[in-house]
């Protein structure tokens, strides 16, 4: 077995390093945020770092990069305090990941990559047309993380918009019928298999 100590780590050139720390947690969900300025000026970003915290009421966190690294999608949410989470399927993964380059503010990573905005319901926020499972969010806390300069986001669900098919009897929603990936590293991506569901653990 391999050992890697920490001072290992630290001497480690900066994107072997940056592999290797973010394929240590293992798989990710991978999703599109999209976001608005208050002129209505779309960006939409890839993030890999999209989590549950809670149903009552039903929030999702994520992390932000520092603001030098990918400041539009937090400074939108932040002048609009609405967005929206979009998940990425095959036919759109190679446009997905292209949202991650860094494109100037003021231009759109939907024309610059070919994917289309879709408004629903009034949310101001672009969503991605053709994706099966999206939502929109307002945003509720954006917590600094003074250790690395980054921002924990904190939104709270408004709207969901499932494709049919997808959603069971208990709520459960089987996301590898929506070809849902999942992600590794910064630059891969995988496709889902169910394995099984198990009752609920008791003693």
């Amino acid at each position: 077995m391999i050992s890697i100590k920490a001072a290992e780590l630290n001497s480690m050139e900066r994107f072997y390093r940056g592999n290797l720390i973010n394929c240590i947690s293992g798989f990710k969900p991978v999703s599109l945020i999209g976001t608005a300025d208050e002129e209505g000026r779309h960006n939409l970003a890839v993030f890999s770092n999209i989590f549950h915290l809670g149903a009552d009421p039903a929030l999702i966190g994520f992390i932000n990069r520092p603001r030098a690294a990918a400041p539009h999608t937090l400074s939108n949410i932040e002048a609009t305090g609405v967005y929206t989470i979009n998940h990425i399927q095959p036919s759109i993964a190679a446009q997905a990941h292209q949202t991650s380059a860094k494109y100037p503010e003021g231009c759109s990573e939907f024309e610059a990559t070919g994917l289309e905005p879709e408004f629903l319901d009034e949310v101001k926020a672009p969503f991605v047309k053709g994706s099966p499972v999206k939502f929109s969010l307002q945003l509720e806390e954006v917590n600094p993380i003074k250790i690395n300069g980054t921002y924990l986001v904190i939104g709270r669900i408004n709207n969901i918009y499932l494709a049919e098919g997808l959603l069971e009897e208990d709520g459960f929603l089987a996301l590898e019928r929506a070809s849902t990936l999942c992600s590794l590293g910064l630059d891969a991506y995988y496709t889902t298999a169910p394995l099984a569901r198990y009752a609920y653990a008791k003693p």
